[in-house]
């Protein structure tokens, strides 16, 4: 979105800083400071917030930060003595001071305090967050920075999801915990959610609270605990991290869904029409594919540089093209890695870019050229369950077993409630088949093929497994689900499924044919 002031363009797709239409040389941390300058400008943003936001957290000098300053002046036509722009706040932080348009020139929509206090709706595409120190209560002796440790285990591990802004420690550091104040905590710092929590601690014992809270309407848009030993305690940090960063990556979306459907269909900015394209994608079916294609190029019209959508893209044409959807699998396929190649050439460190990325890749049966795309994926964030799932489905068709249970648990375990939990069930599955343990794959696959979500090919590999395992009745069953549902094909699951050419592809096989499936 571009912003006008006093003559100035600052156009955050194109990374631009233009004058009167013309461009305005500036260095990429120069022209990121600005940006979180005149996105905060109804505050005073941190030292600490502009170090996080600009140079990713690391330490850096404060003749570093005085040097970039300087230049945003310098390319402002401002100086220390005029701060017609910028405005230094001696010893806490800086504050763009001009006044802003975003809707071109003369149509003035500056940001500004509301009149309860609270902060207008920032220009800022992408939902932000802020992190607050966990209250400690009964705290024990041994730990008494245990709430702030945690806090600053996930800002740094948030810091990591690409889609996500997260407010600097230096900013949220300043609040304490307790749901009001949380609310007006990520208020003054502009946040739209905010994450708070409670440590208490009891004997030998420490249970921990976390709460997702939506600052705009005060609602608690999520809550989990976990508890453990307190000489454990490290390690209880590493789980509620992971647990809360798997959490923020279905919850936020979600939530974020719901409320751009309550939107008139007209005012659907990029991020809202992204989001409601998930909704429908993760429906698995034909006209809720078309849907989210639809929304998703609704959001790239708006937004051409957005990453998500760009990804969310491929996703629809990945479906297409996995469950034959379209009579041109070949020219989805060709769609899918396109739209993947976009999103990476667009931001390569975006785990999801990268998940993308490989999972196009089966499509043409390039499997082993996939696993470095996902092994990428959950390296660029350690938390990231879909990632997980797809490393070991690239395994199980691969033959591999040998982290295959392990990553699939791994994402079970980070997110439960994924919208792919069905796809995690059935790698499992896949696996147990690979080790022979047909009576435990036969277990999952059942539980795969009545999850939520599950598509035909589920139905088919509970249909394989049960024959696999003896169970007639349950094959056919399944084979029954199968065909009211259109059926599918032996060609058609080997496409989707290119197990190499062996002894479980050939009994796979055969359970397909004793079930009438050619």
């Amino acid at each position: 979105m571009p912003y006008w002031f006093d003559g100035f363009e600052l156009d955050a797709d194109r990374v631009e800083l233009r004058r009167h239409g013309l461009i305005v040389p500036v260095e990429p941390q120069v022209f990121a400071l600005l940006l979180l300058l005149v996105e905060h400008r109804a505050r005073m943003v941190s030292k600490e917030e502009i170090i996080g936001a600009v140079w990713g957290g690391r330490i850096v000098s404060d003749s570093a930060l005085s040097s970039r300053i300087k230049s945003a002046r310098r390319a402002l036509g401002d100086d220390g003595q005029g701060q017609r722009f910028i405005r230094t706040l001696h010893g806490q932080g800086f504050r763009f001071v001009a006044e802003v348009t975003t809707t071109g020139p003369g149509a003035a929509t500056p940001a500004g305090p509301t009149a309860n206090g609270a902060l207008a709706p920032s220009a800022r595409a992408r939902p932000s967050i802020a992190i607050l120190p966990f209250r400690l209560v009964a705290a024990s002796e041994f730990h008494p920075a245990l709430g702030e440790a945690l806090a600053h285990d996930l800002i740094v591990a948030l810091s990591r999801l690409r889609w996500l802004f997260v407010i600097a420690r230096g900013s949220s550091f300043r609040f304490r915990s307790g749901h009001q104040d949380a609310c007006r905590a990520g208020r003054l710092l502009d946040a739209s959610y905010c994450l708070c929590g409670i440590v208490e601690t009891a004997a030998d014992r420490v249970l921990i609270t976390a709460e997702l809270i939506d600052t705009r309407s005060e609602a608690v848009v999520w809550a989990d605990r976990c508890d453990g030993p307190i000489d454990a305690v490290h390690a209880l940090r590493a789980r509620i991290a992971a647990s809360v960063i798997a959490a923020l990556e279905i919850q936020i979306p979600l939530h974020e869904a719901a409320l751009a459907s309550l939107a008139e269909p007209s005012c659907l900015t990029a991020w809202s029409a992204y989001h409601l394209g998930l909704r429908h994608l993760h429906r698995f079916t034909r006209d809720d594919n078309e849907a989210a294609a639809a929304l998703f190029a609704r959001a790239l019209a708006l937004d051409p540089h957005f990453v998500r959508a760009h990804a969310g893209l491929s996703s629809t044409h990945f479906q297409s093209a996995f469950l034959r959807y379209s009579a041109d699998a070949p020219g989805e396929a060709r769609a899918a890695r396109a739209c993947a190649e976009r999103s990476l050439d667009l931001d390569p460190l975006d785990p999801v870019a990268n998940f993308t990325m490989g999972r196009a890749l089966w499509l043409t049966g390039e499997v082993d050229r996939s696993t470095p795309w996902l092994e990428r994926a959950t390296a660029l964030s350690p938390s990231f369950a879909q990632g997980y799932y797809a490393r070991a489905w690239a395994d199980a068709v691969a033959e591999r077993d040998r982290h295959s249970i392990e990553n699939v648990d791994m994402a079970m375990s980070l997110s439960p409630l994924d919208p792919l939990f069905y796809a995690m069930l059935a790698t499992r599955a896949l696996t147990d088949l690979i080790q022979g343990s047909t009576g435990t794959a036969a277990a999952w696959a059942d539980r795969a093929a009545r999850s939520p979500g599950a598509h035909v090919m589920i139905s088919l590999i509970a249909v394989i497994a049960h024959t696999l395992d003896g169970n007639r009745d349950r094959a056919a069953l399944w084979t029954a689900d199968l065909r009211r549902r259109g059926g599918t094909s032996q060609a058609h699951f080997f496409a989707s499924f290119p197990f190499r050419d062996g002894p479980l592809r050939r009994r796979m096989a055969k359970a397909m044919d004793e079930n009438g499936i050619s």
